[in-house]
Parts: C-alpha cells; sequence; structure tokens
C-alpha cells in the first residue's frame, strides 16, 4: 500500500505537465512542435538520468533510492515559482526536467519493487495493480489542470500591447499565479511524503550496502530486456502523444458544439466538472474530457490485474495493442462524437502495456534487476521524441491524420507481446497463492 501510494503521485504529476502543454502554447503563441518541447524537456530525463539511477538504487537500496526521489521531484516543483514569475520558457523547460529527473529514481526503484514483493509468475498482474493507482492520479489531474491551469483564457499579444502597464502587470501575476500555486502544493506534499517514506519499514529486498549489485553489461546481454525497452520506447512515446494533444484535437472537433449536440456528452461533460461545465471556456471544457483518457486506462489496470491471473501476460499485451490500433483507424476515419470516443478509448487499451512489457523484460535478470529497470526506464525517452514527430506531422497535416503514426508504436508493442507469449513457458500458479491475490 505504501510503495503503491507513489505510483499516485508521479501519475498525478506527470499529467498535470500534459495541462501545461495547451497553456503554454497559448502563453508563448508557439506551434505544435514547440509546445512539444514541453515534453521533450520532461521525458529527456528519463534519458539522461535512468542509467545513473540505476547505479544509484543498486548502490543504497529501493527504499533510500525512492526517498532521493520524491525530494527531487519537490525540487522540480518549486522552480516553476520563478519560471512562471518571470515568464521564461527555457525556465520552464528545466523545471520540467529536474521534476522529471526524481520521477524518473522514483520509477527506476518503485517498478522492480513492486514485482518483487510475490511470486514471479503474478508480477505483472501485481505490477499492473499498482499502475491501476497510477492512473488514478491520471485520472484526477487533467480535471485539476483544467480548473486551475486552464480556468481563464489567455489573451493575445495584440490584446496584451493594448493594455495599461498596470492592466499588463496584473495579468501577467495572475497568469503566473494559475501555474505557481498548484506546483507550490505539491511541492510541500512531496517533501512531507519523503519524510514519511523514510521513516517507513519496509521489506528488504535490496540492500543497498555501497556497493554496486549486478552489471549494465549482463543485463544488456538479455533480448527480453533490450526488445522489451524499444516497447517502452514507443509506448510512452504513443501514450504522451495522444494525452498531450487531445486538448487540442478536442477544439478542432468543435467540442463545445458535441456537447451542444449530445446529450451524452453533456451528461459526461456535467458529471465530470460538477455541473458547472456551461460556465467553462472551450480550453478547459476539452481539458475536462481527457479526464476520460487516463480514467480508461485505470479501469483497465484493475480488469487486466484480475486477466493477467489467468491470461498470458504476451497476449493480453497484444490483444490490447491490437485494439488501440483499431480504435486510433476509427478516430481518423470518422468525425464528431465517433472521433473523440474512438480516441479516448484507446486510454482503456493502454492500460495493461507499461507494465506488462516492463515484467516480461525484467524477467529473469536476478541481481542486474535495477541495471534492467535503469535500462527500461531509459527507453521512457519515447515521451520526448515520439509526441514533437507528431507534432511536425500535426503542423503538416493535421492533429487528427497525424494519429496514424502512432499505430506503428502499438504494432510493434503487438508483435513483442506475442514473440514474449511464445517464448515463455506458462507456470501453473499455486492454488493458495491464486485464492490470496484474488480475495
Amino acid at each position: 500500500m505504501v510503495v503503491t501510494s507513489l505510483f499516485f503521485i508521479w501519475g498525478f504529476i506527470t499529467v498535470m505537465v500534459d495541462a501545461l502543454v495547451p497553456r503554454l502554447k497559448a502563453v508563448f503563441e508557439l506551434s505544435y512542435f514547440e509546445a512539444a518541447l514541453v515534453q521533450f524537456a520532461f521525458f529527456a530525463a528519463y534519458f539522461i538520468v535512468s542509467i545513473p539511477s540505476g547505479n544509484l538504487i543498486a548502490r543504497i537500496g529501493y527504499k533510500r533510492g525512492v526517498v532521493v526521489g520524491l525530494l527531487a521531484m519537490g525540487a522540480g516543483c518549486l522552480l516553476f515559482v520563478p519560471a512562471a514569475g518571470i515568464r521564461v520558457y527555457p525556465l520552464f523547460l528545466l523545471a520540467m526536467f529536474v521534476l522529471a529527473g526524481g520521477i524518473t529514481v522514483l520509477q527506476v526503484a518503485a517498478n522492480p519493487y513492486v514485482a518483487a514483493l510475490g511470486p514471479a509468475r503474478t508480477a505483472s498482474s501485481r505490477l499492473n495493480l499498482a499502475q491501476a493507482f497510477n492512473s488514478l492520479g491520471t485520472t484526477i489531474a487533467p480535471l485539476v489542470g483544467a480548473a486551475f491551469i486552464l480556468g481563464n483564457t489567455v489573451l493575445t499579444s495584440d490584446e496584451i500591447g493594448a493594455m495599461s502597464p498596470q492592466a499588463k502587470a496584473a495579468y501577467f501575476a495572475a497568469e503566473a499565479g494559475t501555474v505557481q500555486t498548484p506546483f507550490i502544493v505539491l511541492a510541500v506534499i512531496l517533501a512531507a511524503i519523503a519524510v514519511g517514506f523514510a521513516l517507513f519499514k519496509l521489506p528488504t529486498i535490496l540492500e543497498g550496502d555501497g556497493h554496486i549489485a549486478g552489471s549494465y553489461r549482463a543485463a544488456r546481454a538479455s533480448g527480453a530486456l533490450m526488445w522489451g525497452a524499444l516497447g517502452i520506447f514507443v509506448y510512452v512515446g504513443a501514450e504522451v502523444a495522444i494525452g498531450s494533444y487531445l486538448v487540442n484535437y478536442f477544439l478542432e472537433l468543435d467540442v463545445a458544439a458535441l456537447v451542444r449536440e449530445s446529450p451524452g456528452l453533456a451528461g459526461i461533460a456535467g458529471f465530470l466538472s460538477g455541473g458547472d461545465f456551461e460556465t467553462f471556456n472551450v480550453e478547459r471544457l476539452a481539458g475536462t474530457f481527457v479526464a476520460l483518457y487516463w480514467g480508461g486506462a485505470m479501469i483497465g489496470r484493475f480488469v487486466g490485474s484480475a486477466l493477467l491471473q489467468f491470461v498470458s501476460p504476451g497476449r493480453l499485451l497484444a490483444l490490447f495493442s491490437g485494439a488501440a490500433i483499431a480504435l486510433i483507424a476509427l478516430s481518423v476515419s470518422s468525425s464528431g462524437a465517433v472521433a473523440m470516443v474512438a480516441i479516448l478509448a484507446v486510454g482503456l487499451c493502454n492500460s495493461i502495456q507499461f507494465a506488462t512489457i516492463f515484467t516480461l523484460a525484467i524477467d529473469g535478470l536476478g541481481e542486474n534487476t535495477a541495471q534492467g529497470s535503469g535500462i527500461l526506464c531509459t527507453a521512457i525517452v519515447g515521451g520526448a521524441i515520439i509526441p514533437p514527430l507528431y507534432g511536425l506531422l500535426a503542423d503538416s497535416a493535421g492533429v487528427q491524420p497525424a494519429f496514424l503514426l502512432l499505430t506503428l508504436c502499438y504494432g510493434y508493442i503487438a508483435a513483442y507481446g506475442l514473440w514474449r507469449a511464445r517464448a515463455t513457458p506458462e507456470a501453473p500458479i499455486p492454488e493458495a497463492h491464486l485464492v490470496a491475490t484474488t480475495v
């Protein structure tokens, strides 16, 4: 329960970053490609920090690694205060990098730790259950981001230029506050959790005696790990690209008109917003629906955690990836509410993919697991590479057709799942363990 709470925290913060993309695009009048640099700065940290994090965890242990990650995340949140105050875009990107560096350390420690807290046969199920609470955070975050970050209308350069100096100063202060307040609160919460986690007694799986256990060279010899790293790369890239551009996609679909014309969408908007969605500006209305994308991932992970007690992880991974391809194709080839609902349903298909790829990739690494986790978390840099590529395609072809790029990502994941299903022998689950985990 204690370790799973960490998954909620980093899921919440990661998706809060998504709310900044359309906000910064409007404030700094950026192209889609320039706005995607937010995600580039965030996920580039995984590429730079993951390998050192693996050695750090191997040296100091999982528990101390988690504390280091939490404190680094808090420092990153605090950097948003000066970045928003002086309105310098590169400083925003630096804050993103520091925040993501802390999340990287946290992921390198927490993912293999959860996988190790029980029999190897049910590691995928266990990690999917923990990732379900990650999705709970990603479901709540868009609602918070829509309320605090997307809650007011951004003025154009011409409108700002027509203001008096006093009005301009007041406007810039208000804009800074919309970003500063939620991240200051997050910094305080992260510091408190770091202290609590340091004091909590947890099972010792990797002691961390100052000496590095395992090696990267031995970990890299595993084909399952290296091909799994590519799977993590394309999965995170696809998931983040969709999440980052959903607001812009819904604006192109004219979400306000869709809600007015569809009682079903109006009912959903009312439920998500507490009934006051009619007072929202169009950006906030679009941002509210993003919660459904991440909510689908949460529901799918709870369901997937149960299914993985009985179904081969590789086969279930291939099935969910294939469904994602079909839904993207439906969204691209349709319009209106069908296109909107189809792309949101991809979140349900995303649900089990990260955790299942992760556990299939680290299976059998033994003392090299910390290094293997570092390699897999390095591959999360896909979230820095694929969204800008999507942004370039969206600038030239449009937001909707650009989604076809992501079907290639899910196609590879389906192939990896089928390969691992054939390569991994099915082991029976002990009856006592099956009963206990089901309860």
